[in-house]
């Protein structure tokens, strides 16, 4: 994989349709761990634990597991009822684990229309377990790519890696799959393409700075704190993008921001975005589509290494 490095100030403006400023996409993560795993070495569970000191694969860590799995019993279905609430879609990814164990989340999303993407295959299988083996990564891959079709009833379109632990061979797998863009690599306000040896693929990016792991679980901000970084986000973007269109992301868990004392943050940021006449409330697939039309009128020769 390659992509050039240019910088916002010598990109062409980024014009998105309807003279829109931001693309704003909020993102569900539908994620499902294993209890245990076949393993005596400490077992990485795709996020943050809430307890320090991980025990062991083969050992229940019931605090842990069971702090992420109430947002699959009860956080998620607050999430769902905010956004019915307020009118608005998330985009969502899913492990395709998922689809079978935790069979309510996914439906959840797919009875709303709501975009859908493939988030690995189980959320503690990590792609750069598999760095120096592109062909257990391909199998990975695959097997997500087969259950997502199963449930879905069409191939996904796009991919973000558990924990963004992608490799070196990523977008080139899933260039040849047929995905159209990739949202591992999170160095940018704008998309942009990668190219691979299967051809390109437009780079969504998506954001571990705007995310509820970030600024609640690693940071400890407050619930007002949460809301407030938002809205200066959007805002500082919602400037810049009277000049040239930005992207933000807002990464959402559902044992995160579905806790009860948290949901006001995400109503009040969402009131917020609302009164802002020129947010694009888009989907991935929709942005990487319109990109791949007008890339070259942001900045040509993208796909030209230099």
């Amino acid at each position: 994989m390659h992509y050039n490095y240019v910088p916002i100030s010598k990109r062409q403006a980024l014009k998105f349709p309807n003279g829109k400023k931001v693309a704003l996409i909020m993102t569900f993560n539908l994620e499902t761990w294993d209890l245990v795993k076949d393993t005596d070495k400490p077992y990485y569970a795709g996020g943050p634990a809430l307890l320090p000191n991980a025990l062991p694969g083969n050992v229940p860590d019931f605090p842990n597991y069971s702090w992420r799995e109430y947002g699959q019993r009860v956080g998620i279905w607050r999430m769902y009822d905010l956004f019915d609430e307020m009118g608005v879609a998330a985009s969502c990814t899913t492990n395709a684990v998922t689809f079978d164990r935790r069979k309510e989340m996914t439906d959840g999303c797919l009875e709303r229309n709501w975009e859908l993407l493939a988030h690995n295959y189980e959320q503690g299988e990590l792609l750069s377990d598999y760095a120096h083996d592109i062909d257990k990564e391909r199998d990975v891959i695959q097997k997500s790519i087969s259950t997502y079709e199963k449930h879905v009833g069409r191939r996904p379109k796009g991919w973000l890696s558990s924990s963004l632990r992608a490799t070196i061979n990523t977008p080139a797998i899933l260039a040849k799959e047929g995905f159209t863009f990739f949202c591992d690599i999170m160095n940018d306000d704008q998309p942009f393409m990668i190219q691979t040896e299967n051809g390109p693929i437009v780079s969504i990016p998506y954001s571990n700075e705007i995310n509820d792991f970030t600024i609640l679980t690693r940071r400890a901000h407050t619930t007002d704190e949460f809301r407030d970084i938002l809205i200066d986000e959007l805002d500082q973007l919602y400037l810049e993008g009277a000049k040239t269109g930005r992207i933000m992301n807002v990464g959402l868990h559902p044992h995160v921001s579905g806790r009860a004392y948290r949901i006001r943050a995400l109503r009040e940021f969402i009131e917020h975005a609302k009164s802002l006449p020129d947010v694009w409330w888009t989907t991935r697939e929709e942005l990487a589509d319109w990109y791949q039309d007008n890339y070259q009128d942001h900045f040509p020769n993208q796909l030209e290494k230099n």
